[in-house]
């Protein structure tokens, strides 16, 4: 199966539909990208909405030096109908527990059915797993509780999974399994970088993508592979398998905004 590739200052991504690679410019929106980290440098927060106010403690970049490390952002530079330029912002999964932060696209779920669906289950697998430490000395019974766990989680995913809605630049709407082109399960987390939320802002409200920077902010990852301040390309495990869904059509809606 084709695969996200490097080409000259950019990253191509396989769409299935058109059974060719969609290419993304990783070039142009890397200043926007410093003057975002220059920003978090300065005030030391991420709400994007009131810079110099005193901002919500929830939005402070202190945790991502601390034990949780740090995390991906992205900047993603667009145009619009008009032919004006637009910079759009997006994080990596979660910032401080929330998934909506002032100034931040949303990701590809309605927030309130996520919540929904997945808290009351949460609060079942952490009962489970107070009754395993009850059981302790009865391997039986502990046994059973993890296989009840493990088979709530497993449940949850594919519903979580379900939430999801990947627009495209045909005006289509994909679920993750139908972009999905990688070999495998789809991995946890596959939809909550900043790549695919920020291309689902784009398509959802008409603007059309020129280019993409990601990098990262705070301590190092546990592994190394991810430091302060540096530029990464679209994650191979979860991002390329869909990205090449989701860019589908970008050539013909860069075609209608350049009459």
């Amino acid at each position: 199966m084709p695969a996200a590739g490097e080409t000259a200052g950019g990253h191509a991504f396989y769409c299935r539909r058109c059974r060719r690679n969609h290419v993304l410019d990783g070039v142009a929106a890397r200043p926007a990208a410093r003057a975002l980290m220059r920003f978090f440098d300065d005030h030391g927060h991420v709400d994007l909405t009131g810079p110099d106010r005193s901002p919500d403690s929830r939005t402070t970049t202190a945790p991502l030096f601390g034990p949780e490390r740090g995390k991906m952002f992205g900047v993603l530079l667009c145009r619009d109908d008009q032919g004006k330029s637009k910079v759009l912002y997006g994080f990596s999964g979660m910032f401080n527990g929330r998934w909506r932060v002032p100034g931040w696209v949303e990701p590809l779920f309605d927030v309130d059915a996520f919540h929904d669906l997945v808290d009351p289950v949460e609060r079942s697998i952490k009962e489970l797993g107070r009754g395993m430490k009850r059981e302790k000395d009865n391997e039986t019974a502990r046994l059973r509780l993890r296989a009840r766990r493990r088979e709530l989680s497993r449940q949850l995913m594919a519903e979580i999974f379900s939430l999801y809605r990947l627009p495209d630049f045909r005006g289509r709407f994909h679920t993750l399994g139908r972009a999905f082109h990688g070999s495998g399960g789809i991995p946890t987390g596959t939809g909550d970088c900043c790549a695919p939320k920020l291309l689902a802002h784009a398509a959802r409200h008409g603007l059309s993508p020129l280019s993409l920077a990601e990098f990262y902010y705070g301590r190092e990852n546990a592994s190394a592979t991810r430091k302060h301040k540096q530029f990464y390309p679209a994650c191979e495990e979860k991002c390329a398998p869909i990205l090449g869904a989701m860019l589908c059509g970008i050539g013909e809606m860069d075609a209608r905004h350049t009459l």
